[in-house]
């Protein structure tokens, strides 16, 4: 519909404070009362963006979370223009909290420049976003079920009460009556909710940075069902943009977990447009802390 993306009229619609000062506000906060991190950076990257020619495009960029996100109050941004060159730029992006960072980021932009030299790798072959289900018709699903044992009701019940303003249709949904571990990889088609149509590249990027965060570090854990999580939370993001592309369209975003431990876990994604183009390259490694888990029936 017409309907414009509350991540473009709310989340990431930054006020200007100073030159290179700007403070945002929260939409949706997790259960575990921590800011959503792709909030963050998406934030961050509007005021780094904010602070370059409109000429100029973000290829990458580089984040740590160094304290928890507080929900109650808002996190003022930062920038410093660290270097702004003839083909690349420079802005460095710290968020505050209570006096104090609660993340720090680079974000490189470039000058258009063409290239002979060129490749991808190849998008994975899946059904199309029109033949899936959304995450809240699969829970619905589950929910149908009059066996299914309370405690997965509740927690079920609470993912489908969350306001997250993106479309998400799983390529393969996990079955939730199984107990056999599963491959740390995952597929699912993902776009921003609303309209955000033609504009600046920038804005986009800036909307995938915040849908690249959510249920990322979750791929590390799935062949490792027998742990309940005590605590999970990221430590560090990365981001490269490739193609230009639209985050209110549908896009496959193939995440995959080539090792875990010491009490962390490492996520690799990829961001594929619907044409086969691989838009977006992300990385992420986090804490994982986990306890056994009781031996009880889902059902």
């Amino acid at each position: 519909g017409d309907l414009r993306s509350v991540l473009i009229t709310s989340v990431l619609n930054l006020e200007r404070l100073e030159l290179d000062l700007f403070r945002g506000r929260h939409h949706w906060v997790p259960a575990t009362q921590r800011l959503f991190g792709g909030q963050i950076v998406g934030q961050a990257l509007v005021a780094a963006a904010r602070a370059v020619s409109r000429d100029e495009q973000v290829h990458s960029l580089h984040c740590y979370f160094v304290r928890a996100g507080d929900p109650k109050v808002p996190v003022l941004y930062e920038v410093e223009r660290t270097r702004t060159g003839k083909s690349f730029s420079v802005r460095s992006v710290k968020a505050i909290q209570h006096g104090k960072p609660i993340f720090t980021c680079q974000a490189s932009f470039q000058l258009s420049q063409g290239s002979p030299v060129q490749h991808q790798f190849t998008m994975p072959t899946v059904p199309p976003p029109e033949e899936l289900l959304t995450q809240e018709e699969l829970i619905q699903k589950f929910l149908q079920n009059p066996n299914l044992a309370e405690r997965y009701r509740k927690h079920l019940n609470k993912i489908q009460a969350e306001d997250v303003p993106i479309d998400i249709k799983p390529v393969n949904p996990p079955d939730m009556f199984s107990s056999e571990t599963q491959e740390p990889k995952q597929l699912f088609w993902v776009r921003a909710r609303g309209y955000i149509g033609e504009t600046d590249m920038k804005v986009h990027c800036c909307v995938a940075a915040y849908i690249s965060d959510y249920a990322f570090l979750g791929t590390a854990l799935l062949p490792h069902w027998q742990y309940h999580i005590k605590f999970m939370v990221s430590l560090d993001h990365s981001m490269w943009f490739h193609a230009p592309f639209r985050a209110d369209h549908w896009m496959l975003y193939e995440c995959e977990s080539p090792w875990a431990g010491a009490c962390r876990g490492l996520v690799q994604g990829r961001l594929w447009r619907r044409d086969g183009v691989l838009a977006v390259t992300c990385a992420q490694e986090g804490v994982i802390r986990v306890e056994e888990r009781t031996n009880q029936s889902k059902l």
